[in-house]
């Protein structure tokens, strides 16, 4: 395979999941501004919600292509809603201390 190809899979796979996860934590805000709802942990929120919304995106998507759905393709979905979840919830701010802690630092 070549590698623009894989390069382009691996663009439209984080894109996927960036929008998803801006999706979800769009939709936790809404959420937890209900009465009562409030009371709910974030975190837990956004796990259920990811793991709901993610797969009927899928299939939604997978509708609107005309592609059949395989088990492999469902199982793939709820691995990536487990990463749209943390990422949705402080991934963000995970990759930047990463992408912090693996810069050169001059000494002084």
């Amino acid at each position: 395979m070549d590698v623009n190809v894989i390069m382009q899979y691996v663009s439209c796979v984080l894109i996927a999941i960036g929008a998803m996860a801006f999706f979800v934590s769009a939709v936790t805000q809404v959420i937890k501004s209900w009465p009562k709802l409030d009371q709910l942990p974030t975190s837990a929120v956004v796990i259920v919600l990811s793991l709901i919304l993610c797969p009927v995106t899928f299939v939604a998507l997978m509708s609107y292509l005309k592609q059949p759905i395989e088990w492999y393709m469902v199982f793939a979905c709820i691995l990536a809603a487990f990463i749209v979840a943390l990422v949705a919830m402080d991934g963000w701010e995970r990759v930047k201390e990463i992408w912090n802690r693996t810069q050169y630092k001059k000494a002084k």
